[in-house]
C-alpha cells in the first residue's frame, strides 16, 4: 500500500520498509556499480573480440549476458529511486526561502528561454528521473542485443578460454543466486521490491548459466550452443521491452510528489521465470494488484475454468482423429499404411483411414514425367548483369563456349594399324521417365527405390559402358547411332524391371556426341588459328589489290596526259602547218604589201599597251612627207593593224 504524505505524513517513521530506506539505498547503489561495471567491461571485450574475431560466438555470448545483468541494474536503480524517496520521507530536508529578487529577464528573446527552460524543467520534474533512466537503460539493452543477433555464425573450437569464461560465468551466476535467495527470502513489509527484484535477478542468472553451458559443450562439430548463445538473448530482450513499454505508459499516469513511488522495473515476463510456471496465477495478481480485479469473483472466469480441461481433453481427441483424414491432390497418389503395412493405394481426392500414427499415407507421383541427364554438373554461378554502355559478355561469344556439363565420358573401340585400342568421347544422353501409373508400381518406387534418379544414372551409366565398349567411332557417328537412343532405353528398361523399381522410361534421348572438353578446346583453338589465317589471308588480298588498282591508276592518268599533250603538239603542228601555206599563197598574191601588214600586225600587238606614236619613212614614197595627225583620241580596245592615212586639216 503506497503511502501519501499528506496523509499518513506522521506514521513513516513506524514503517519497516522507511526504516531500512537508508540501508536498502546504499546496498542497491553498490550492487548497480557493480554490475555497471561488469556490463561496461562485457561490452569492451565483446567489441575488441568482434574486431578480430567477427565469426565467434564470445560477442554474441557476451552482449547477451551483459544484456541479462544491465536489465538486473536498471531494476536495482528503479528501486534506489524509491528508497531515496523513503529516506527524504523520513528525513525532511527544510527548503530555504530565498529572499533575493529575481531579475525578470530584459527582452523577449531572454523570455521566450526562460520561459522554455522553465517548462521543460517542470515536464522532466513530472516524468521523473526513474522513468527516464529505465526508458534509456531498455533502449540500450535491445540495440545491445540487435547489434550481436546472427543466427549463421558457423561452430568453431574455443580451447582454454571457453573454460576460463564458463567458470567465471557460474561464479558469477552463483553470487547472483545468492542475492536472488536474498531478496526472496525479505520481508515484504520492510522491502516490497525484494521480490521484483529477484525475478530480474533469474533473467541474468540464466542468460549466464546459459552461456556457460554454450561454452563447455562449443566444438567444431556443434551447432546449437552457437544458435543457443544467439538466442539467450531474447529473455533479457523480451523485459527489456516489457520495462520500456512501463515507462512509456507510466507518462501518462499521475505523479505525486507526496504519495510513495511505485517500482516501475516490474517484469510480467520475470515473474514467469518460476518453478512450477503458473501464468493465470501472475496475471490474476497483476489484475488485482493493478486494478482491482478479482478473477475468482467473476462466475464466467471460474466455469472457464473448470470446463478447461474437459474442453482441451476433447478438442485434442478431435484434433487427433482428424489427423486420419488425408487429401491427395491431382497429381498424386497416396500409400495408406496401417500399422505400419501398406494396405492401399489411394487415388486424389479425400480420404479416411486410422490417425496418426496407426495410421499414415505416403506420397507418390501420379503421371508426373521427369528428364535425367546421366550426368550432372556443377552448377553454374549466377549471372551478373552486364553494363549497356560496356564490353560484350564472355557468354556471348558463342565460337569458345566450350563448356558441357551433363556429358559423360564414354570409352569406344577403335582400330589404327590393325591393332585394337580405345578412344574416348563425351555424350549427353537424356531419359525421360515416371513412376508407373499401376498399384503394384508406385508400391515398387517407394519401397524398392530410396532414390530413384540415383538408381536410373547408375543403371544407365553401366549400360552405356557395356555397350559403347563394342562401338566404334565411325560406326557411332554413322549408321549406329539410328537406333542408339531405342537399343540404350530398352536395356536400361529392361535392368530397371528386373530390380523391381517401378520405374517406367518413355523416352531416351541422345543430345550429342563429341570429344572431351579438352580436344573440343583444342579444336576451337584450331578453328581459331584457321579463322584468324583466313582474315590475314584476306587482309593481305584486300592491300595486293589496292596496291594494283592504285598503280592502274597512275598508269591511265600517265597515258591519258602523253595522249593529250601528243595530240595537242600534232594540232599545234597543223595550224602551223595551215598558217604557213596561207602565208605562202598571200605573199605570192600580195607581195610587199603582204610583207609589211604582218609587220604592223605584230608590231601593234607587242606594243599595245604602250603610248607610242610609230612613224615610218616608207610611207609616202619618196616624194611625200609622212602626214602627223596631232589630234587627241582614243584607240579602240583591239584596234586592228590599219595603215595611217592623213587627215583632213592635219598638220605637217
Amino acid at each position: 500500500m503506497q503511502v501519501d504524505l499528506d496523509v499518513d505524513g506522521t506514521h513513516v517513521a513506524e514503517l519497516p520498509r522507511f526504516q531500512q530506506a537508508i540501508f536498502q539505498g546504499r546496498r542497491l547503489r553498490q550492487l548497480a556499480i557493480g554490475l555497471g561495471a561488469l556490463v561496461a567491461s562485457g561490452w569492451v571485450l565483446a567489441f575488441f573480440v568482434g574486431l578480430f574475431a567477427p565469426q565467434s560466438l564470445w560477442p554474441a555470448l557476451l552482449v547477451n549476458q551483459s544484456a541479462g545483468l544491465l536489465v538486473l541494474m536498471a531494476g536495482l536503480q528503479s528501486a534506489g529511486w524509491i528508497t531515496q524517496w523513503r529516506a527524504r520521507a523520513m528525513n525532511p530536508v527544510v527548503r530555504e526561502v530565498d529572499t533575493e529578487e529575481v531579475v525578470a529577464p530584459v527582452g523577449w528573446y531572454e523570455r521566450l528561454l526562460d520561459r522554455i527552460s522553465q517548462r521543460w524543467v517542470n515536464v522532466l520534474g513530472q516524468i521523473g528521473p526513474a522513468t527516464l533512466w529505465l526508458g534509456a537503460w531498455a533502449p540500450l539493452t535491445v540495440l545491445s542485443i540487435e547489434q550481436t543477433w546472427n543466427l549463421a555464425l558457423p561452430p568453431a573450437a574455443l580451447g582454454l578460454s571457453a573454460s576460463v569464461g564458463a567458470a567465471l560465468s557460474l561464479l558469477l551466476a552463483f553470487g547472483l543466486l545468492v542475492l536472488e535467495r536474498q531478496l526472496a527470502q525479505e520481508n515484504n513489509a520492510q522491502w516490497p521490491e525484494a521480490s521484483a527484484l529477484a525475478q530480474l535477478s533469474r533473467v541474468a542468472i540464466i542468460c549466464l548459466v546459459f552461456g556457460a553451458m554454450c561454452l563447455l559443450f562449443g566444438n567444431e562439430n556443434s551447432v546449437w550452443p552457437v544458435r543457443l548463445a544467439v538466442l539467450i538473448g531474447v529473455l533479457p530482450g523480451l523485459v527489456a521491452v516489457e520495462l520500456l513499454l512501463r515507462a512509456v505508459l507510466s507518462l501518462f499516469s499521475p505523479r505525486r510528489e507526496q504519495l510513495e513511488p511505485a517500482l516501475l522495473a516490474r517484469s510480467f515476463v520475470a515473474d514467469m521465470l518460476r518453478w512450477p510456471p503458473q501464468p493465470l496465477l501472475v496475471l490474476q495478481h497483476e489484475l488485482h494488484n493493478r486494478f482491482g480485479i478479482d478473477l475468482r469473483q467473476i462466475w464466467a472466469i471460474t466455469y472457464m475454468r473448470r470446463a478447461f480441461v474437459p474442453v482441451l481433453a476433447v478438442v485434442s481427441i478431435v484434433g487427433w482423429s482428424l489427423t486420419g483424414i488425408h487429401e491427395i491432390p491431382m497429381q498424386g497418389r497416396g500409400i495408406y499404411e496401417r500399422f505400419g503395412k501398406p494396405v492401399e493405394v489411394f487415388g486424389p481426392g479425400l480420404h479416411a483411414g486410422l490417425p496418426w500414427p496407426l495410421g499414415r499415407v505416403l506420397s507418390v507421383e501420379n503421371g508426373v514425367v521427369h528428364e535425367l541427364a546421366t550426368s550432372v554438373g556443377e552448377a553454374s554461378a549466377p549471372i551478373v548483369a552486364e553494363p549497356a554502355e560496356g564490353p560484350a559478355p564472355a557468354i556471348a561469344n558463342r565460337l569458345w563456349d566450350a563448356s558441357h556439363v551433363n556429358d559423360k565420358s564414354q570409352v569406344i573401340a577403335s582400330s589404327r594399324a590393325n591393332k585394337q585400342s580405345f578412344q574416348i568421347v563425351n555424350m549427353d544422353v537424356r531419359f525421360v521417365y515416371r513412376i508407373g501409373l499401376t498399384d503394384q508400381e508406385a508400391l515398387a518406387a517407394t519401397y524398392n527405390s530410396a532414390d530413384v534418379p540415383t538408381l536410373i544414372r547408375s543403371t544407365a551409366s553401366r549400360i552405356l559402358v557395356h555397350d559403347f565398349a563394342s562401338r566404334t567411332l565411325d560406326g557411332l557417328l554413322g549408321e549406329d547411332r539410328v537406333g542408339l537412343a531405342e537399343e540404350i532405353g530398352r536395356a536400361v528398361q529392361t535392368d530397371l524391371k528386373k530390380l523391381d523399381s517401378g520405374v517406367e522410361i518413355l523416352a531416351t534421348v541422345v543430345e550429342a556426341i563429341h570429344p572431351p572438353a579438352g580436344a573440343a578446346n583444342a579444336y576451337h583453338g584450331v578453328q581459331a588459328a584457321q579463322i584468324g589465317a583466313q582474315a590475314l589471308i584476306s587482309r593481305e588480298r584486300g592491300a595486293a589489290a589496292e596496291a594494283t588498282n592504285q598503280a592502274q591508276l597512275q598508269a591511265s592518268i600517265a597515258r591519258d596526259q602523253a595522249t593529250a599533250s601528243a595530240r595537242e603538239i600534232n594540232a599545234a603542228a597543223q595550224a602551223a602547218d595551215l598558217r604557213f601555206s596561207a602565208e605562202q599563197k598571200a605573199y605570192a598574191s600580195a607581195g610587199q604589201a603582204f610583207v609589211l601588214e604582218q609587220y604592223l600586225s605584230q608590231l601593234s600587238q607587242g606594243l599595245a599597251n604602250a603610248k607610242l606614236l610609230v612613224l615610218d619613212h616608207r610611207l609616202g614614197g619618196s616624194s611625200n612627207a609622212p602626214t602627223i595627225d596631232l589630234r587627241t583620241f582614243t584607240l579602240p580596245a583591239d584596234p586592228s593593224p590599219a595603215r595611217k592615212t592623213a587627215q583632213p586639216g592635219a598638220a605637217n
